[in-house]
């Protein structure tokens, strides 16, 4: 299982974001998505990254599809390609109702015919194909040429029966949060790849993050995160997993305790199929830089 580190764009400046990147290189992770909120743009700021920090994989986790036109979209993830030297992955998901029809103004109706219309003309895109593509939610019509790069992989995030459905037959993945192990052995991992079998496609790429916090008082961090991102709760598609996995909230997704605890935990997601663990460190500045020191030591000498 690889394991890279989910950054935050909201509230985080850029430098800081570009030193969290190296931090996480140096540590030997192998890659970085950033979250796309109403802050920095999280393509822009992967490609930026990929182009001062070698090696590393950059991506998004998740770029709003709503807001974005395919054709749009392909455009500036292909620069964002070109510019990081063909190591960019592009996260898409379609957001939530409150933030879709609440911020942009945009209808939240059918979004999984959404999704799959979108994908159907998005990936050919980034092939560099041409499409003429008459959806029932969406028209393209169009070409992006960028010499010198490969189409990026392109991850859904998925939660619901549908939408894995969806990303097992068209995307590459999917990239999960707020799931803990036993979900993903349960619900999420099966429907994935039994549909990419289907579909006569190579077996799908997981990619599961998770806030992660080595410390000495589990609850306090848990606590700062149901006040800090408890409202999240009342999305309906994090209810809907929440229900599924039995939680009330989403700070009992945390992951957090001592070295060994975590160790345990993180290797959960290791068994039951997950092909990239992002690590989101929680808690105090201590506790961040504690995860990030044994996230880097257990890497060094057995990874998970």
């Amino acid at each position: 299982m690889r394991v890279g580190i989910y950054l935050n764009t909201l509230g985080t400046d850029l430098d800081t974001l570009l030193s969290r990147l190296r931090a996480a290189t140096e540590a030997g992770l192998t890659s970085a998505f950033l979250t796309q909120l109403m802050s920095l743009d999280a393509i822009t700021v992967a490609a930026l990254g990929a182009r001062e920090v070698p090696g590393i994989e950059v991506g998004t986790a998740v770029v709003p599809t709503y807001s974005r036109h395919p054709l749009a979209l392909a455009v500036q993830a292909m620069t964002a390609q070109a510019i990081s030297g063909n190591r960019f992955t592009l996260g898409v998901g379609t957001s939530h109702r409150q933030i879709i029809e609440g911020s942009y103004g945009l209808s939240f109706d059918r979004p999984a015919r959404h999704t799959r219309e979108y994908l159907s003309a998005l990936v050919p895109l980034l092939r560099g194909e041409a499409v003429e593509y008459r959806g029932e939610t969406l028209s393209v019509s169009g070409q992006v040429e960028v010499p010198g790069t490969t189409p990026p992989p392109v991850l859904l995030s998925a939660l619901g029966p549908v939408m894995l459905r969806i990303a097992g037959e068209l995307a590459d993945g999917t990239v999960t949060t707020w799931t803990g192990a036993a979900a993903i052995a349960r619900h999420i991992e099966p429907r994935i790849t039994e549909a990419a079998r289907a579909a006569g496609r190579p077996a799908p790429r997981i990619v599961a993050s998770a806030l992660v916090a080595v410390t000495d008082d589990p609850q306090r961090v848990r606590d700062q995160v149901a006040e800090q991102l408890g409202f999240a709760a009342g999305f309906a598609s994090y209810r809907y997993l929440l229900e599924l996995q039995g939680l009330s909230g989403l700070h009992e997704t945390v992951i957090a305790g001592d070295e060994s605890t975590v160790d345990k935990e993180i290797g959960r997601f290791a068994e039951v199929g997950v092909t990239d663990f992002l690590v989101s460190p929680a808690g105090d500045e201590a506790d961040q830089a504690r995860t990030l020191a044994f996230v880097r030591d257990r890497l060094a000498t057995a990874p998970w």
